[in-house]
């Protein structure tokens, strides 16, 4: 939590629309945000990270709490819009026509292929020493490490209770620890 002291009155600044304000808040949370939910393998995550913020834009006059609570509140944002996103994906068949085709086309063939590998690699570890856990389990580690959410953020923003957030983190964190001593490492033989 980067603000600490501050926090209310960058609160109260983005309230009235002060872009140093928003500039604030993005800059605190938009990396742990974005880092839960490529780490959950949401599809865009720019795109939901985008919506989150318009989303907290939209409802910030209504939040009431200190900064812990507005971490809080902006995960539980992140992960519904996370959820709307997978089911949204689920219905929909992506079609790509004319300028659309080709534009699809050319962002596919022209990227930055050394930038891609290493973004993808940190997510295809992470998704490695994961593959084991529960959904539940990899949202609880996932807002608990990335998130730095404590174990009573991530329940609200799981809409759970603590004593379940604990008993997953505890059944997640025991699953990796038997995975890595069974030598099932994501950075391949001998590098853990």
């Amino acid at each position: 939590m980067a603000l600490g002291t501050g926090f209310d009155s960058v609160l109260e600044a983005a309230r009235t629309g002060a872009a140093w304000a928003w500039e604030n808040l993005y800059r605190d949370l938009a990396g742990p945000v974005g880092g839960y939910l490529r780490s959950r393998g949401a599809p865009d995550p720019e795109d939901v990270l985008s919506e989150t913020f318009l989303s907290v834009a939209q409802d910030i006059h209504r939040f009431e709490g200190d900064e812990a609570d507005f971490r809080a509140w902006v995960f539980t944002i992140a992960h519904r819009r996370m959820q709307d996103a997978f089911r949204k994906q689920g219905r929909r068949v992506p079609t790509f026509d004319g300028e659309a085709a080709l534009e699809h086309a050319e962002s596919g063939w022209l990227g930055n292929v050394e930038e891609e590998a290493m973004g993808r690699l940190s997510v295809d570890q992470v998704e490695s020493l994961t593959a084991g856990l529960s959904v539940a389990q990899r949202d609880v580690l996932m807002l608990r490490v990335i998130g730095d959410l404590s174990v009573a953020e991530t329940a609200r923003v799981l809409d759970r209770s603590e004593g379940a957030v604990k008993a997953m983190q505890s059944r997640a964190l025991k699953t990796l620890r038997q995975n890595l001593s069974d030598g099932a490492s994501p950075f391949g033989a001998g590098q853990r």
